[in-house]
């Protein structure tokens, strides 16, 4: 039945019942008389709560549904609302549900799309930067020793301390392609980038211990890029922003799944709202049907951990 008529014949019922009352045997009295009086608000106050009730029990779906419009995120899928009520309500609801099944599925797409873009840029950036940029440096450090040789003492020291200067900025140029293309991902493997990912992130201020299970089942190359990136991200946070001293970085296998746990033992999140970094690591983890969720660790400080169900390993 139409939600209209649902609502009209609960109000019916009540009019009816109250109009049967007063041509019944309620009478009303000139003056009216006190125990008139009380009668009649019983019976108004009865019919009030009984349409309050039958609107809350009509309404009830409705409810559902805008609390589930209020905390939808597609970044985080859940749930659906359950489908309730009849006719309107029922469709209503079963739209909302079909809608959300579409808007996931086309956010999941574009997602890779960009991702994939975003990789690809990242390797052509890379290349540049190793290429051009690199090669042009290590000319120049070469020509630097070669002047160095020729010139006399004052100017050779000097020339010394610019060759410094200049192999500092090659290796940082080198650090910043290793970062933008993780070769040793492709050459080596998951377990040789993640050791060698947290030796990178390893200094003076903070160090970075990881506990990569062997014997890993084998994944995908969307999934592997997927478990870097997520643990570059979370390092290069923890770096940043967290002031911490100590790291753990564990990859590990479950019933199911593979499981990736970074822990800090920094000042924590703090309720800070997420940036595009976190913003990142969630379409990434979507892309490959996996569960991330972010949080304060057990012995303080933050922890991220990826899930990656492992029947997505051939992705």
């Amino acid at each position: 039945m139409p939600l209209f008529w649902r609502i009209f014949l609960l109000n019916a019922v009540v009019l009816v019942t109250a109009t049967a009352l007063l041509l019944g045997p309620v009478t009303v009295s000139t003056p009216v008389l006190l125990t008139e009086t009380a009668i009649l608000t019983v019976g108004l106050a009865a019919m009030l709560i009984a349409n309050a009730l039958l609107l809350r029990i009509g309404l009830a779906p409705l409810q559902r549904l805008a609390r589930a419009m209020n905390t939808t995120d597609l970044l985080r899928p859940g749930a659906r609302p359950a489908v309730g009520g009849h006719g309107e309500v029922a469709d209503l609801i079963t739209t909302f549900n079909t809608m959300l099944d579409r808007l996931e599925a086309e956010r999941a797409t574009s997602a890779a799309r960009a991702l994939t873009a975003q990789e690809s840029e990242r390797h052509r950036i890379a290349q540049e930067l190793h290429d051009e940029i690199g090669q042009t440096l290590t000319a120049v450090l070469l020509d630097l020793k070669r002047v160095a040789g020729q010139a006399p003492d004052p100017v050779r020291e000097q020339l010394h301390q610019v060759q410094e200067t200049t192999r500092a900025s090659l290796d940082e140029i080198r650090r910043i392609a290793r970062r933008l293309r993780p070769g040793v991902l492709e050459e080596l493997g998951l377990t040789s980038a993640l050791k060698s990912l947290a030796t990178e992130f390893t200094g003076s201020s903070l160090s970075v211990r990881h506990h990569i299970a062997p014997d890993l089942p084998p994944l995908g190359d969307n999934a592997e890029l997927v478990l870097y990136r997520v643990a570059q991200e979370s390092l290069t946070n923890t770096a940043r922003h967290a002031d911490a001293t100590r790291v753990d970085l564990t990859l590990e296998q479950t019933q199911d799944a593979v499981e990736l746990h970074v822990r800090d033992n920094g000042r924590g999140i703090d309720g800070a709202a997420e940036g595009a970094g976190i913003r990142g690591m969630r379409e990434r983890a979507l892309l490959i049907g996996a569960d991330l969720t972010l949080g304060p660790a057990l012995e303080g400080g933050t922890e991220v951990r990826l899930t990656v169900p492992t029947r997505h390993r051939r992705q």
